[in-house]
This record gives C-alpha cells, sequence and structure tokens, in this order.
C-alpha cells in the first residue's frame, strides 16, 4: 500500500503529522482568543490571528518597592536598638537612672509597641493573608492591642517627664501622634469588620506610617547629630516626622494604583467574519 504513494508525498505527511512547538507567544494568542471569543459568544476559529507584544520581564521579586521599603525599615529597627536603646542590655547605663521612676509604665509601652512594629510588616503580606488567614487575623489583633496599649502609655510617659524638665509642647506632640496612631488604627479595623478589605489595607498602611515614627524620629536625630541641639530640635524633628507620615502612606497608597491601572500588552483586534 506504501507503494503507491511517492517519497515526497510521504514526507510531507509526517512533517505535517509533527506536533507543533507551543511558544509563550501563541500561548498568550490562544489565552486572549479564547477569552474574546467566550465573551462575544463566538467561534474561537472566526479570530484572526494576532500577533502580541511579548511582556516586559518582572523585575526580580526582591526588587520589589515594598521589599525594599520593609528592607529600609529593618536597618532603622537595627540602627535604633544599637544607638538608642543598648542600655536594655547595659545593667550600668545611666539611662536608668533616667527611666527608674517610670520603668513600670516603660515596660508594657516598650513591649507592646515593639509588637505593633514587628507584626505590622507581616500584615501586607499578600501569601501570607491569602494562605494563612486565620494567622494573619491573629497578627492583626495583637497589632490593634499593641497600638491601644503602646500609644496611650508612650503620651504619658512624655507628660510624666515633664516633672523632669520636659516641655509641655513635647507633650502635645507625643499626644499628636498617639491619637493619630490609635485613630488610624481604629478606621482600619472598623473597615474589616464591615468587611471592606480595599478601605481596611488603606487605614493599616497610614497606621504603620505612624507607627513607624518611633523610629523615624531616632534615626534622623541620630545620624544628623540633632540629638545634642536640645529639646526644641528634638521636638521639630518630631512634628515633622508625624506630618509626613501621612503623606508617605498616601503616596505609598497612589503609587499602589497607579501600577494596578496599567494596561495589559495584549490586545484583540475587531472580529472578522467569514464572508471577508
Amino acid at each position: 500500500m506504501l507503494g503507491r504513494f511517492p517519497k515526497s508525498t510521504l514526507a510531507n505527511q509526517r512533517s505535517e503529522r509533527r506536533v507543533p512547538i507551543l511558544t509563550w507567544e501563541h500561548f498568550l494568542h490562544q489565552t486572549a482568543v479564547l477569552s474574546y471569543s467566550s465573551s462575544q459568544q463566538i467561534s474561537p476559529c472566526l479570530v484572526p490571528h494576532m500577533s502580541t507584544a511579548s511582556a516586559p520581564l518582572r523585575s526580580s521579586t526582591l526588587l520589589r518597592p515594598k521589599y525594599l521599603a520593609f528592607g529600609f525599615i529593618g536597618l532603622m529597627m537595627a540602627y535604633v536598638l544599637v544607638h538608642n536603646e543598648r542600655f536594655l542590655i547595659d545593667a550600668s547605663h545611666p539611662e536608668w537612672t533616667h527611666i527608674k521612676s517610670f520603668k513600670w509604665y516603660l515596660l508594657p509601652h516598650g513591649i507592646m509597641a515593639a509588637c505593633a512594629l514587628l507584626l505590622g510588616p507581616m500584615q501586607f503580606s499578600d501569601r501570607l493573608r491569602q494562605r494563612f488567614s486565620k494567622f494573619h487575623r491573629v497578627v492583626g489583633r495583637f497589632y490593634v492591642v499593641g497600638v491601644f496599649i503602646g500609644a496611650p502609655l508612650g503620651f504619658y510617659i512624655q507628660y510624666y517627664e515633664e516633672r523632669m524638665g520636659s516641655t509641655r509642647s513635647f507633650s502635645f506632640a507625643a499626644f499628636t501622634d498617639a491619637a493619630i496612631w490609635m485613630l488610624t488604627t481604629a478606621v482600619a479595623l472598623y473597615f474589616i469588620l464591615k468587611g471592606k478589605v480595599q478601605l481596611h489595607r488603606q487605614w493599616m498602611t497610614r497606621s504603620f506610617a505612624v507607627a513607624i515614627v518611633f523610629l523615624e524620629v531616632r534615626v534622623v536625630l541620630g545620624v544628623t547629630g540633632w540629638e545634642s541641639l536640645g529639646e526644641s530640635v528634638s521636638e521639630t524633628v518630631v512634628w515633622m516626622c508625624v506630618a509626613f507620615s501621612l503623606l508617605f502612606a498616601d503616596f505609598v497608597l497612589q503609587w499602589q494604583d497607579l501600577s494596578r491601572s496599567r494596561p495589559v500588552p495584549a490586545r484583540v483586534p475587531a472580529v472578522q467574519t467569514a464572508g471577508d
């Protein structure tokens, strides 16, 4: 039977039976065609071949802006621990004499505020929230408790230090910082209880931006050397960091909205009928 067919014809038939190699461009084309044809209720064969521009390669996961921001926050934490909180591991440090009269207020304030600072970044992990939603909620509760215990105690400690010569205006700055931190956290909690996840995430971003004011003030004063210029300069830096914290949070939120609204590179042309 095979002798009836020329060798060239058999070769052509074998070549036609070969499985075509599926490239990434073909995959994008077939996906777009199927989605378009299903939405328009037409046959995929009526959609002409589409040339898709290759999508730009995503940047490395480690270079995502979110991870870079949290990496910088980690560096600030390390700096503050070494530069400002070294007395925690040094019993002979003179700072213990200064805090002796209010150390039992400082202890819960430090523990709760530290929990909020350390647990806060975990709440912005999409992977953790999707895979371990229950753990995400538990961590969120710890964060809220840390805020509502650490913030008022921080204000009271600053008010207490007025007996040691601190100014009343510095207490107002501490009160403003604590009030904004608790307010943004309360709004975020309200929205998640109402099931408004997107608004909850926005207000959690603002809450954590206010939380890191503690770090920003100490880093700015320490790196610039302004901590030796007196309490009035320190108070000014506190006000500046509180004001810029909400501005920074909204900048991050606007950047995320712009990233989500980028157009999709693949396009489906107009449908051609069989008569065309």
